[in-house]
This record gives C-alpha cells, sequence and structure tokens, in this order.
C-alpha cells in the first residue's frame, strides 16, 4: 500500500451547487479531488473550517466548523491545492479541448480520454466516473452574474453535465457570401452546437 493512502490529511476544496458556493476542508485519505469524489464512501462529504455563500448574496458567507454536504448536489469542485498523481497510479490518457455545460455554469477547459481508444466517440463511451476532471478550466455562470474564473482543476458532477470535446469555432457568416467586412466573426460553439453570439459591427457603405 502507498504511504500515501495510509495517513489521513486535510484538503481544501470548494464545492459549487445549484444554490450554494462552499469552501472548506475535508479529512481524507486521497490527494487528488476526483479520488475524493469518486471514492467517497458515503453519498456525502463532511467539511471543516466551513464558508457558506450563495449567489450574488450581498449580506456575507455563513461559517460554520462542520457542513454536511450531499455529493448529488454538488455540480462541480475546484481543488485549491492539485496534486500530481504517483508514477504509479498514472493511467494513459489523450486531451480532448472540451465545453462542459453544468446548467447554470459553463466550463471550457481540457478532459482526459482514455488513451488507445481509436476514435474521439469511443473514448466518449468510456468516460463514465462520478465526477470527471477538467484541467486548464475556465467557468462562469452569466444567469447568476458569475464572472470567468480560472482552476487548475476542476471535477465536475457527470450526472449533470453535457460534454462537447474537440469543439471547434465556426463562422457565423459561413453560406451567407463569407465573413462580414472587416471583421472576424468566428465564434464558438455553445454546448449546443449553436454559434454563441457575438458584437457584430453595424454595416458599412
Amino acid at each position: 500500500m502507498f504511504p500515501a493512502f495510509t495517513e489521513v490529511g486535510r484538503v481544501e476544496l470548494t464545492l459549487y451547487t445549484d444554490a450554494l458556493i462552499t469552501h472548506g476542508k475535508v479529512r481524507t485519505r486521497q490527494h487528488r479531488v476526483t479520488d475524493i469524489l469518486n471514492l467517497a464512501e458515503q453519498p456525502f462529504l463532511i467539511l471543516e473550517d466551513v464558508t457558506v455563500e450563495e449567489y450574488g448574496d450581498r449580506g456575507g458567507p455563513i461559517r460554520a466548523d462542520f457542513a454536511q454536504i450531499n455529493l448529488d448536489s454538488v455540480l462541480f469542485a475546484v481543488a485549491n491545492n492539485p496534486v500530481e498523481p504517483s508514477p504509479e497510479l498514472r493511467t494513459p490518457k489523450q486531451p480532448a479541448p472540451a465545453i462542459v455545460s453544468v446548467p447554470p455554469f459553463r466550463i471550457t477547459g481540457t478532459i482526459h480520454l482514455m488513451a488507445g481508444e481509436a476514435t474521439i466517440r469511443e473514448a466518449l463511451n468510456e468516460l463514465d466516473a462520478r465526477f470527471i476532471p477538467v484541467t486548464d478550466a475556465t467557468f462562469w455562470s452569466d444567469h447568476l452574474g458569475e464572472g470567468r474564473q480560472s482552476a487548475l482543476l476542476l471535477a465536475v458532477n457527470h450526472k449533470r453535465t453535457q460534454i462537447l470535446a474537440q469543439h471547434r469555432e465556426v463562422d457565423p457568416w459561413a453560406g451567407l457570401g463569407g465573413t462580414a467586412p472587416g471583421h472576424d466573426a468566428t465564434l464558438a460553439v455553445n454546448e449546443w452546437g449553436e454559434p454563441v453570439p457575438g458584437d457584430v459591427p453595424p454595416a458599412t457603405g
């Protein structure tokens, strides 16, 4: 047994649910946020030194010594102290850029698919863990007024997500005579595969 899994430590986590942002520390033998969530023996986590905020709340956070967080309610978790996996536990993966929709949030970053699969379709079929890691991530919610934030690693609740792998940017003017004059209108697709609206300059001439 590896020493890293025999000692109980405290790992900082920030958990996002539909209504709350909860920050605290969890006692665990695991070091990686995905292992903490996927290998949890109970359907909840007990956090210590807890701070809880509501989205858009201007009244200040609630503080508590302990809190029980239902894992089914967690949209995604952000690791504040990411840890590299041990070489003995590293599984070969192939990175793929992705957009992850976990309403009311949207996440962009890199997902890691099983290496050796013939196609991305087959690799996505193997992506079946309860919480999926996204690295070099950016997350935000226009609906909640939550601005863009960056995270080296976050773990999203697979049951709550739609994942677009190898997403590409599209030109909304394609098929309409090309790109608007003097304007690069290349935009990213959203989680439904539609162009994301942007600022289009007024017509000239």
